[in-house]
């Protein structure tokens, strides 16, 4: 017999499985709450149990501490419910206003910017439109039941056709096929848009923090606001171990050109002679020429230990929770099966 959820703000109301997780409840039943990776690493699905009881699953205490389980915090995507449930989300959106399908696709292109760095462009059907917003990720539906996450790198505005970065994982299944054998002209299938990473509408400045092929979803993000002619100050710091990682570098560039008060900091973690620009850790660039984040909103895309350090000093900053918002880069469990 399926619990009764309601989720706030709102309410809505609608039921929840015990045999899964109380956001995949929320999105069978229409309702978008935020979320990311949907495995516990990034904590963007992190809300408040309001009435009733939960089973925390598999979430980590280095997303959610055990005094966040004490204060009524949970992780709603590794969360069951084990009664009736109230909770408390940041926002709600009804997953009809853009609809999560399942699609065939072609590959277009395949480019390497840099040795570990695939670019991939896939062409969608012409017959059913795909509609998603700038930032959101899509699942690969791989043979058993298997999926991969990717970012989509390209803006809403750029219909028919879809962009990914995939960075190349030594030993991954699925990412050594796209590096090795993937050919243009293949068949793939995909589900999607997910993901609530998208930019929110606001008049606060921007601050987003990339980690690598973190910059995907940041690219769509931009490109997004260029087409829409929007005013509002961004910065995008991009972080990567070299130069060679900062692999589209000269089109990050041409948007200072192109969208009024956007600025990019590229950064590398390993200085070498030639480098002349800044150095040391991403998200510690962006603190220093924004050491007061009361004002900002944070967008932050990467790998987990970056995302966790940035959500810990950003909050130390001064940067209001529910102005962080990040996608973490977490690798399944299968990730090399």
């Amino acid at each position: 017999m399926p619990f009764k959820l309601t989720i706030n703000p709102g309410p809505h109301l609608c039921e929840a499985d015990a045999q899964q997780s109380v956001l995949q409840s929320a999105l069978d039943a229409g309702f978008m709450l935020p979320y990311g990776c949907r495995d516990g690493a990034c904590g963007s699905c992190k809300g408040r149990v309001l009435e009733g009881r939960v089973d925390h699953g598999r979430a980590s205490e280095n997303t959610l501490s055990l005094a966040e389980r004490a204060e009524g915090l949970a992780l709603f995507c590794c969360a069951k419910p084990l009664t009736d449930l109230a909770i408390q989300v940041r926002e709600v959106r009804r997953t009809t206003d853009i609809p999560i399908k399942k699609l065939p696709c072609r590959v277009q292109a395949l480019e390497r910017p840099a040795p570990d760095v695939m670019v991939l462009t896939l062409k969608l059907p012409a017959n059913d439109q795909f509609r998603f917003l700038a930032g959101q990720y899509i699942d690969f539906l791989l043979a058993g039941g298997k999926r991969r996450s990717f970012s989509i790198a390209n803006a809403p505005e750029h219909s028919g056709e879809m962009e990914l970065h995939i960075r190349l994982v030594p030993g991954g299944q699925f990412t050594e096929h796209v590096f090795n054998t993937l050919k243009e002209r293949d068949i793939l299938r995909f589900e999607g848009p997910l993901g609530s990473f998208f930019l929110r509408e606001d008049a606060k400045p921007v601050v987003m923090v990339a980690g690598g092929t973190g910059f995907a979803p940041m690219k769509g993000i931009i490109e997004h606001l260029i087409a829409e002619g929007a005013q509002r100050p961004v910065t995008l710091y991009w972080g990567a171990r070299d130069r060679q990682g900062l692999y589209m570098h000269d089109l990050a560039q041409q948007w200072t050109e192109q969208l009024p008060g956007f600025k990019f900091v590229p950064v590398i973690s390993d200085s070498t002679d030639d480098w002349n620009g800044r150095t040391g850790l991403v998200h510690k660039a962006a603190l220093e020429d924004f050491p007061d984040m009361s004002g900002v909103q944070a967008y932050v895309c990467g790998a987990p230990p970056m995302v966790d350090a940035a959500r810990v000093d950003f909050a130390a900053a001064g940067l209001p929770e529910a102005e962080f918002f990040a996608d973490s880069f977490s690798f399944s469990a299968d990730a090399v099966s």
